[in-house]
């Protein structure tokens, strides 16, 4: 918590402003009860109509500062809270920003979208009490005792007998209360992680007809979680009861013992209500604080999961300052290899190869041989382990990451779609494309037949995540995506499994023209995608083992002979 309320000191005047209305919000509910005591002891006992009225009018004015006080104060207070809210967020977003895709797989997407949203909710409440009452309970606790000693020393005693008491059971009860709350954090976490595994694997869910399974699933961390929440909750139930019990005493304790001081001549009675008053504020002043007991553990769980996004940090990834355009159109690798971190192999060893410009490269291999990992090292989602990547002739680490990846046109395994209209998802490749370079795009991607049948064509409404369009739609629009920035590198990593034969050959021979000037790097499964491409890349366990046509390696390599003859019959491998 401590780390994170640093970033209050852009907002120091607003909190030095809250801590200033909140100072006299506090001096004006110490100064009314002593008022009331002079309308009692000045004003009514003796009849004095005239001082009724300017003490009235007294307290009315004070009233009237406190209450504008602390409109100010809250006003203030929440407008620092939510400002360091935004602030952590910004921070927190672009701190993520910067990881690799190594510190994503560490976190997982839905876990850092519940830290910068929920979490950081629960921080900015905790803030917004904080700065009311960092200064009012201390204020109205120190203040109401200094000013009940002043009515009556002795009565005071009746406080020093009752306060200890009224101490010691809040402390039990927080003492029981704190590490529970901290058990109720886990279980929601538990529960919004069956929660949202249900939401976003439904269809698996249905497929395997394990409904029942993930009901009973889901009953049990929500049931862990209202065990736990029944259980704090009886806790702090005793809190108020208590509270109340012990004020109440002490209320009774002094006008038993102040009517017998009256009765003796040694107080006034405005000064016993006041007393009374005053003892009412340190109680008060008690409950505050024992609320911010409450509040800031279950603040400091969600600090401390922000603060663990924050401090990790992004892998070291080396940025030069040269232009990637020293042989347009190329794309190198120089005995590469590479890791997963805490992998105990490594998933692409010693690659060698060039891509020339006006040519098509395919890569192809069995399941976990490497080849999405090969391609995702071209934008440097990962740094190579050893060896170089050289795009354009210029080695990627010696480059910017926004100058390497603005020459590449990469088309990602799981096609994606973003919310908007199909215009606006082709723009993303490039956000001053013309509508004529939008539709030629489409075109190329063989996207232009269904764009046109739909209502609003190119204005059409893509829903989260594209589901209201087919598979075989989105991998083309994605393709059109890529098509549209006229990279100097195309990088199609499975992009065409989605698509029939027909579509696939129709797509494949427009390509040609269209990237003529430019390298093709496809990643693919079947040999037909494959079949006419410059060269061929066989990979087997992370490791080349061919490079060549689809003629040569027929004839030489038995690892690309087996997926051939696994997809083919003998005649059309003929």
């Amino acid at each position: 918590m401590i780390k994170l309320l640093k970033n209050l000191s852009v907002y120091k005047w607003i909190v030095l402003s809250v801590l200033g209305f909140v100072f006299i919000q506090s001096m004006s509910d110490l100064y009314l009860p002593t008022l009331m005591a002079d309308i009692i002891d000045k004003g009514v006992v003796i009849g004095n109509t005239t001082y009724i009225w300017k003490i009235g009018g007294l307290m009315l004015l004070v009233a009237a500062f406190g209450a504008i006080a602390s409109i100010a104060a809250s006003y203030y207070s929440s407008k620092a809270a939510i400002g360091l809210g935004r602030d952590i967020r910004r921070k927190v977003f672009k701190h993520v920003e910067q990881f690799s895709l190594q510190e994503f797989d560490g976190f997982g997407t839905a876990s850092l979208i519940t830290r910068t949203t929920n979490d950081i909710t629960q921080v900015q409440q905790v803030v917004i009490m904080m700065l009311r009452m960092v200064v009012s309970a201390p204020i109205m606790f120190v203040g109401g005792i200094i000013m009940a000693v002043s009515k009556d020393a002795k009565l005071s005693l009746v406080i020093v007998l009752t306060m200890p008491v009224l101490v010691g059971s809040v402390l039990l009860i927080l003492y029981r209360g704190v590490p529970l709350f901290k058990t109720v954090q886990k279980r929601l976490d538990r529960l919004n992680l069956v929660l949202r595994e249900n939401l976003t694997g439904i269809r698996v869910i249905r497929a395997f007809n394990h409904e029942k399974q993930e009901k009973v699933r889901l009953q049990k961390a929500n049931k862990d979680l209202t065990d736990v929440s029944i259980k704090v909750n009886k806790v702090m139930a005793f809190l108020m009861p208590v509270m109340m019990l012990v004020m109440n005493i002490t209320v009774v304790l002094i006008i038993w013992f102040g009517g017998i001081r009256i009765d003796g001549g040694s107080m006034l009675i405005g000064d016993l209500m006041a007393f009374i008053q005053y003892v009412m504020q340190i109680m008060f002043a008690l409950v505050m604080a024992s609320m911010m007991f409450i509040m800031v553990p279950r603040a400091a769980v969600s600090a401390n999961r922000i603060n663990e996004v924050l401090n990790k940090k992004p892998l070291s990834l080396v940025e030069g300052t040269k232009p990637v355009d020293k042989e347009r159109g190329t794309l190198e690798f120089d005995h590469v290899s590479f890791s997963y971190p805490g992998a105990e192999e490594s998933a692409l060893s010693n690659i060698t190869f060039q891509a020339r410009s006006g040519e098509i490269t395919a890569i192809i291999g069995g399941t976990g041989a490497g080849k999405s990992t090969l391609v995702n090292l071209i934008p440097r989602f990962y740094d190579v382990t050893s060896g170089t990547i050289r795009v354009n002739g210029v080695d990627i680490r010696e480059a910017s990451q926004d100058e390497v990846r603005s020459k590449i046109g990469f088309v990602p395994q799981k096609a994606l779609l973003f919310s908007g209209t199909i215009k606006e998802n082709i723009q993303f490749g490039k956000q001053d494309a013309t509508q004529q370079e939008i539709e030629h795009a489409a075109h190329i991607a063989q996207a232009e037949d269904f764009i046109s049948k739909m209502e609003d064509g190119y204005d059409a409404v893509i829903t989260q995540g594209g589901s209201n369009v087919s598979g075989g739609q989105k991998q083309r629009l994605s393709i059109a995506r890529a098509l549209v920035r006229k990279p100097d590198i195309y990088v199609f990593d499975d992009s065409f499994s989605a698509l029939d034969f027909k579509t696939d050959a129709k797509l494949r021979e427009a390509l040609k023209d269209e990237t003529a000037n430019s390298t093709v790097v496809i990643v693919a499964q079947r040999v037909s995608t494959v079949a006419d491409a410059d060269q061929i890349i066989v990979l087997d366990k992370g490791e080349i083992v061919g490079i060549g046509t689809h003629q040569d390696l027929l004839e030489n390599n038995s690892v690309y002979r087996e997926i051939v003859e696994s997809q083919l019959s003998e005649e059309e491998i003929a």
